[in-house]
C-alpha cells in the first residue's frame, strides 16, 4: 500500500497535464457542506468500505456518513494530504476505524495495494465505492491532448476496472459497489468532452457489472450528481468565469452540497437498496434526464 504521506509523482506526471487536481478543499473561500444531517442508525454496523476521492467534496461526505452508520473506512485519495487528516479525523469522532491510502488510482499496483492493504487490516471488504475523478474544460475538440484523454480516462474509468478487478475475489453476498457518474452522461456538457465520455463509460459499466454479479448477489449501482460545490470545479474543472453562476442553471436554481449527494451512496451501500442493481440516482437540483 502507498504510505499516505508518499505519491507516485512520476506516474502522475507522465500521464497529466495537471496533476494538482483536483485542488484542496481546505483551499477554498466558500467550504462545502459535508456533515451528515441526521443521526446514524447503525445501517453500516461491521462493513468495511473503500470510499476513493475520499480527502473532499462526495468523498468526504461520503467516507464520514458511512462512518456515522457504523463503517470502517478506507479513505482512497491522490495527493490532498491536508484534506485527507480532516476526513480521517472527521470519522474517528464518529468512532470509526480509517485507513489512508494516497496515490494514483490510474495505477492497477497502486489499486491492488489499497485492497491488499484493507484485507490485511480488516480481513473482508463489503463496500467500493468508486467516487475519485477529475475534469479538465476545452472548448474544442481539438484542444484535447492525447495526454489529458488518456489521465482523465484513466482516472476516471480504468481505476473502476482496477478496483472491481482487485477487489472481487474478497467481495461476498451482500457486497455493494457504488459508482459515480454524472448527469453529464445524460444532458452532455460541451466543455467537458473527455469527462462526459467517461461518465456515459462509467454508466455501462454499472450495468454490465451489475449484471455480471447480481447471482453472486453482489449490487452494482450509480449516483449521477449534478452541479456538486466541491474542489473539482472551482479549482480548474470549470473556467473561473462560469463560477459566480455555477449551478444556477438547475431547478432548484443553485448548486448541490456534497452532503445531499452522500446519502444516496449509503443507501445504495446499504440493505435498503437490496432489491435494487444496475441502477442511476440522480441527485442533480430537479433536472430531468431518462435513465
Amino acid at each position: 500500500m502507498a504510505d499516505p504521506q508518499h505519491v507516485d509523482t512520476a506516474f502522475v506526471e507522465q500521464t497529466s497535464e495537471e496533476p494538482r487536481m483536483p485542488g484542496h478543499e481546505s483551499a477554498l473561500d466558500r467550504k462545502p457542506q459535508w456533515q451528515p444531517r441526521y443521526p446514524g442508525s447503525g445501517r453500516l454496523t461491521g462493513k468495511v468500505a473503500i470510499v476513493t476521492g475520499g480527502d473532499s467534496g462526495i468523498g468526504r461526505a461520503t467516507a464520514v456518513l458511512f462512518a456515522r452508520e457504523g463503517a470502517k473506512v478506507a479513505i482512497a485519495y491522490l495527493e490532498e494530504h491536508d484534506d485527507a487528516r480532516i476526513t480521517r479525523d472527521a470519522c474517528e469522532a464518529e468512532g470509526a476505524e480509517v485507513l489512508l491510502s494516497a496515490g494514483d488510482l490510474g495505477d492497477p499496483d497502486h489499486c491492488r495495494g489499497l485492497v491488499d492493504a484493507v484485507i490485511e487490516k480488516w480481513g473482508r471488504l463489503d463496500v467500493l465505492v468508486n467516487n475519485a475523478g477529475e475534469q479538465h474544460p476545452d472548448e474544442d475538440v481539438t484542444e484535447i491532448t492525447a495526454e489529458q484523454l488518456q489521465r482523465t480516462f484513466q482516472t476516471n474509468i480504468f481505476s473502476m476496472f482496477y478496483l472491481a478487478q482487485a477487489a472481487r475475489p474478497h467481495l461476498q453476498s451482500g457486497a455493494a459497489i457504488v459508482n459515480c457518474t454524472s448527469v453529464t452522461m445524460y444532458k452532455g456538457a460541451p466543455i467537458l468532452l473527455d469527462y462526459s465520455a467517461t461518465k456515459g463509460a462509467i454508466t455501462a459499466f454499472t450495468r454490465s457489472l451489475s449484471e455480471n454479479l447480481v447471482a453472486d448477489g453482489i449490487r452494482v449501482n450509480a449516483v449521477a450528481p449534478g452541479p456538486i460545490w466541491t474542489p473539482l470545479n472551482p479549482c480548474g474543472g470549470q473556467p473561473p468565469e462560469n463560477m459566480d453562476d455555477f449551478g444556477e442553471d438547475t431547478p432548484m436554481g443553485r448548486p448541490g452540497e456534497p452532503n445531499e449527494v452522500a446519502p444516496a451512496f449509503l443507501f445504495l451501500a446499504c440493505d435498503d437498496s437490496s432489491y435494487m442493481s444496475g441502477q442511476v440516482l440522480h441527485p442533480n437540483g430537479g433536472i430531468v434526464v431518462n435513465g
